[in-house]
């Protein structure tokens, strides 16, 4: 089976606010199985810019990470990401 991956970049507009979101998807992604690969940290962007961070989450499969994303708990924490950052989430199938 391949795994599933979010690959979310971020714009934070309110910090504060974002790091609700981050406190309680946290606790639903590892719920999920999903695994921080890449959150925020140092990076450089090429070619566009624009973006603040940078998160990878693996999950054991593509399904996983579809479930997680719609599951009602998470739907839930974005409520304090609509005001606290724009953002662009992917959710791919690993090769």
């Amino acid at each position: 089976m391949k795994k599933g991956y979010w690959v979310v970049r971020a714009k934070l507009i309110d910090t504060e606010e974002y790091s609700k979101y981050i406190n309680l998807a946290t606790e639903i992604i590892k719920k999920y199985g999903g695994q921080f690969i890449v959150r925020g940290g140092h990076q450089k962007e090429f070619e566009n810019f624009g973006f603040d961070r940078t998160v990878v989450v693996e999950f054991e499969s593509y399904d996983d990470a579809v479930k997680c994303y719609k599951s009602s708990d998470y739907q839930s924490a974005l409520d304090h990401v609509k005001d606290s950052a724009v953002r662009y989430v992917s959710i791919v199938e690993g090769i």
